[in-house]
């Protein structure tokens, strides 16, 4: 799928304008011509991300984060204060079923999906302590689940608006809480920082490991860069009884240190390497189904209001169309794409300055 030009030329001009660095002219010296490399980098980013995939392409190549290590330790406000906590009706939604045995049980912004088995509930993601309750508990309940019958909370990393739920659905229903062993000593260093939300340390998710619960099997894989112990998954599911492929990224934003070349070349490498890895686990199993735990990178909230429709016509026999979710193989394939692009954007102007 071709993307509007015009607002794609846009987003290439001005990303080409911040990853510029003073003085690039000097960067000849080095017999490169690195304006030109950059360039062709967003250039592939923009050509893959299509019209589905602009969310991603807009975060990372035209607002990267940048910035030093966090060794922040303070309680979170909205722990010591939960009227700080930002208002209902800026983090809400409604939880939908996506497939057969996938919902969506997340808010506005951060995801959170409930993978039902014939032995019990995977949670994957449980967004922040101070909506979880409602997102994840509630949201299960309004869909006639039984928040008693989660067995699995599987974290793709250690961040607040991810781990947020985790204790609470660790010790209130004594579901097993998955992590990769990095994001786990993370959580153990900065106790001030998760309070309320850090499980206690329980199975350490490494590559290729496959959590089994009844008839479904998620397998995770390890995708280090937007934390370092960033886990993604692929996995099953079900679609009027026809199986659908789902690949999910765990981390997209550049959320590490990239403000200097060293380390940030080596951290920009981490995470293309991440990347590619994880695209190779999607065309390996036909993924044609991207998730994530943003919505601004799957659209999933969007996705969801259309559901409804999709399903009436689908049920009077009218031509429905693909499911919302459902984008194909080669759209998963482009989103992988236009995340190495970005990145590889910004890791050439890191190198850049190494050769001024």
């Amino acid at each position: 799928m071709k993307p509007n030009t015009a607002g794609l030329a846009a987003v290439l001009a001005i990303a080409s304008v911040a990853f510029a660095e003073p003085g690039a002219a000097q960067a000849n010296r080095a017999g490169r011509d690195f304006d030109a490399e950059i360039e062709a980098a967003l250039r592939s980013a923009k050509e893959a991300a299509g019209f589905e995939h602009l969310g991603t392409l807009n975060r990372i190549c035209l607002l990267p984060a940048s910035g030093g290590e966090n060794t922040n330790d303070n309680v979170p406000r909205y722990v010591t204060d939960p009227s700080a906590a930002p208002p209902r009706e800026s983090w809400y939604a409604d939880p939908a079923r996506v497939f057969d045995n996938l919902y969506f049980v997340g808010g506005s912004e951060h995801s959170s999906w409930a993978l039902v088995t014939d032995e019990g509930i995977i949670i994957i993601d449980t967004i922040y302590p101070y909506n979880s309750e409602e997102l994840v508990v509630g949201g299960l309940r309004r869909l006639g689940l039984d928040p008693a019958d989660i067995r699995y909370v599987i974290i793709s990393h250690a961040h607040g608006d991810h781990i947020g739920g985790a204790e609470m659905l660790q010790q209130r229903y004594g579901a097993r809480v998955v992590m990769g062993a990095a994001d786990w000593d993370l959580v153990e260093r900065y106790p001030n920082r998760y309070r309320s939300m850090a499980p206690r340390r329980d199975i350490v998710g490494v590559d290729g490991m496959e959590i089994t619960l009844g008839n479904t099997t998620v397998t995770l894989w390890e995708t280090p860069g937007h934390t370092p112990g960033t886990l993604s998954y692929t996995f099953t599911t079900y679609e009027g009884g026809r199986p659908v492929n789902v690949v999910y990224s765990g981390g997209t934003a550049f959320n590490f240190v990239n403000n200097t070349p060293d380390p940030g070349v080596r951290n920009f490498q981490t995470y293309m390497d991440s990347q590619r890895h994880l695209a190779e686990q999607a065309a390996r199993t036909g993924a044609t189904v991207l998730l994530s735990n943003h919505s601004e990178f799957d659209n999933a909230v969007d996705k969801n209001l259309m559901l409804a429709g999709w399903r009436a016509l689908s049920a009077m026999g009218a031509a429905a169309g693909p499911h919302p979710y459902v984008n194909g193989a080669e759209s998963v394939e482009r989103y992988f794409q236009v995340m190495q692009g970005c990145a590889r954007a910004a890791q050439l102007g890191l190198e850049r300055r190494l050769m001024m």
